[in-house]
């Protein structure tokens, strides 16, 4: 079945193509959802969550863009409230005098995807979800304000806190690899 049929069966509710909806995108939206969860357990319930909402809100799909790309906003605004009903704070310490040595792009391209998102994973959760915002999920900075409720500088901010962490974890790895056995 095509993903236009695939769609108008989903937006008639039919549970054999809900289902196989979720069985095509399920990994894929639990990538996204990950990025944001703090633990597996947190990122299932966010799967669980968008994929409700994507159910009940299928019938608004304009076929205008990728299906996938509505489906993946649908995930991460699913993740942001999951973070927004904890009353989750944006404030975050410590970290603003890091060092702004430049990464070796060496160091970077030796490192895995998982190695990656694993130093992402660390970052504390207001800088972790900005970035996921901005560099992965290709969000500007207005609408990270307007999703998180904070203001544009704010949201600067936690980028370039973010990455200067990164910044810092990547170079204590190199640090670490270079060290004599």
């Amino acid at each position: 079945m095509n993903e236009d049929a695939l769609i108008e069966g989903c937006i008639r509710q039919e549970p054999s193509c809900q289902k196989q909806l979720f069985m095509l995108y399920s990994r894929k939206m639990m990538t996204v959802c990950l990025r944001y969860a703090r633990n597996k357990a947190d990122a299932e319930d966010i799967l669980q969550d968008g994929f409700v909402r994507l159910f009940q809100n299928i019938h608004q799909f304009k076929s205008e863009g990728s299906f996938e790309g509505w489906m993946r906003r649908i995930f991460v605004n699913a993740s942001l409230k999951k973070y927004q009903t904890k009353k989750w704070n944006m404030e975050q310490s410590g970290m603003d005098h890091l060092d702004e040595g430049s990464m070796d792009p060496d160091v970077i391209s030796a490192l895995s995807e998982q190695e990656i998102m694993h130093l992402i994973d660390q970052l504390p959760d207001g800088y972790r979800i900005v970035f996921n915002m901005y560099v992965i999920e290709g969000y500007s900075h207005k609408e990270i304000s307007e999703e998180l409720g904070i203001n544009e500088a704010t949201s600067r901010t936690q980028l370039l806190k973010a990455r200067k962490q990164l910044q810092h974890k990547i170079n204590r790895l190199d640090l670490i690899h270079e060290r004599p056995v």
